[in-house]
C-alpha cells in the first residue's frame, strides 16, 4: 500500500469539505479494519491533487479485487469542483489507467447519481446499474417532516409515549444488543466488535457519530441506532430493534429521535441500506423519497466471476 498517497489524501480531505463522508480519509481508515486500502491520485500542472479514488483492495485465490468497505454507501471518484469538463475527463482517464495498472480480477464501487464518472466509465467498458436509498431531503421544519409520516407510523408513535430516548448508550452495549436482535431473527452479525469500536471511536473523534437508544420505564433496551453524518446528510447507518418489543412503537420513536438529532448536524436524513423490500416499505412510511445512486463494476478475469457464482450457490445451500 502507498502510505505516501494516503498521507497526501489525508491532507486533501482536510482542505476540501465537499469530499463525501464515505470517501473521507478517516472513514476509510476506520471501515477497512484489518484490511488494506489505498488511493489513486491525479495532479494538475502545479502539483495540486485534482481527483482521487480511495478503494479497498481484497484478494481471493491469488486474485486482487476492489469493492466498497462495509457500511460505505459511496466510494468512487472525487474530482475538484473547479475542473473544466475536459480536465474532468482527463482525470477520469488517468484514474482508469491507474486502476488497470493494479491488474485486478474485479472492480466494484458506488457513486452518487450526480457524478459524471459512471457514464464515462461505461464508455470505457464498465457496467453501470442503479441502486437506491430513501431520504428525507429537508429537515428544516420538524412539524412538516412529521406531517408526512404515515398514519401507521403516527399510531406507533402514540404507543411509544411511555418510552424515552437515551443518548448515553455504550458501543459495547450497542454491539451486544445488535447481535442479540439478529439472533432473534435467526441471523448472524456481519461485523466484529473490534471493527465497530474502531468505527465508533473514529466517528466520535471527528464529532460525526452518535448512538441513540430507546428504553422503556424499566430501562430495558428496545431499539438503538448508530448515526453518522457530514454537512450534507445524516445516515441511519446501523439500526437494531428487538422483535419482542416491536409492538411498543420503539422503532418508530427511534427514527423520530434520530431525525431530531440529524436536524442539528445535516440538511437531510438518509435511511442507509433500504433496497430490501420490507425495509423499503417501512422507510417510505416516514415520508422519505427514493434517491438513486449508481454502482460501477467490471470483471477483468472470467474465472473470478465463476468463483463468485460457485460461492453464491454454496451459500444458498447452507441456508
Amino acid at each position: 500500500m502507498n502510505n505516501l498517497n494516503k498521507e497526501i489524501y489525508r491532507r486533501v480531505c482536510l482542505s476540501h469539505s465537499d469530499i463525501p463522508l464515505f470517501m473521507q480519509y478517516w472513514w476509510m481508515q476506520a471501515v477497512t479494519f484489518n484490511k488494506a486500502w489505498d488511493v489513486l491520485l491525479v495532479y494538475d500542472a502545479q502539483g495540486e491533487v485534482i481527483a482521487a479514488m480511495p478503494y479497498l483492495l481484497r484478494r481471493r485465490m491469488g486474485m486482487k479485487y476492489v469493492i466498497c468497505p462495509q457500511h460505505t454507501q459511496i466510494n468512487g471518484i472525487w474530482t475538484r469542483n473547479d475542473l473544466t469538463p475536459q480536465q474532468r475527463q482527463e482525470a477520469y482517464d488517468s484514474l482508469i489507467r491507474q486502476l488497470e495498472a493494479l491488474h485486478l480480477a474485479y472492480y466494484y464501487q458506488q457513486y452518487p447519481l450526480s457524478s459524471e464518472a459512471p457514464q464515462y466509465m461505461r464508455s470505457r467498458g464498465f457496467k453501470v446499474k442503479q441502486r437506491w436509498t430513501y431520504r428525507i431531503e429537508d429537515l428544516t421544519n420538524l412539524d412538516a417532516v412529521i406531517s408526512k409520516f404515515s398514519k401507521n407510523k403516527k399510531r406507533q408513535l402514540q404507543k411509544a409515549l411511555s418510552l424515552h430516548a437515551d443518548f448515553t448508550l455504550s458501543p459495547d452495549e450497542f454491539y451486544t444488543f445488535h447481535e442479540f436482535t439478529l439472533q432473534e431473527k435467526g441471523k448472524t452479525i456481519s461485523y466484529s466488535r473490534d471493527y465497530f469500536l474502531q468505527l465508533y471511536n473514529a466517528a466520535l473523534t471527528q464529532q460525526q457519530g452518535q448512538l441513540i437508544a430507546i428504553r422503556n420505564a424499566e430501562g430495558t433496551l428496545l431499539a438503538a441506532v448508530f448515526l453518522v453524518w457530514d454537512h450534507s446528510s445524516c445516515y441511519f447507518l446501523i439500526p437494531a430493534h428487538s422483535s419482542t418489543y416491536a409492538a411498543t412503537g420503539a422503532p418508530a420513536l427511534l427514527v423520530l429521535e434520530a431525525v431530531k438529532w440529524a436536524r442539528s448536524h445535516s440538511h437531510s436524513f438518509d435511511f442507509e441500506g433500504s433496497m430490501i423490500k420490507n425495509i423499503e416499505n417501512s422507510y417510505r412510511q416516514f415520508g422519505a423519497q427514493k434517491v438513486y445512486y449508481q454502482s460501477v463494476h467490471r470483471y477483468y478475469q472470467w474465472i473470478f466471476r465463476l468463483a463468485l457464482l460457485v460461492n453464491a450457490i454454496k451459500s444458498r445451500k447452507k441456508r
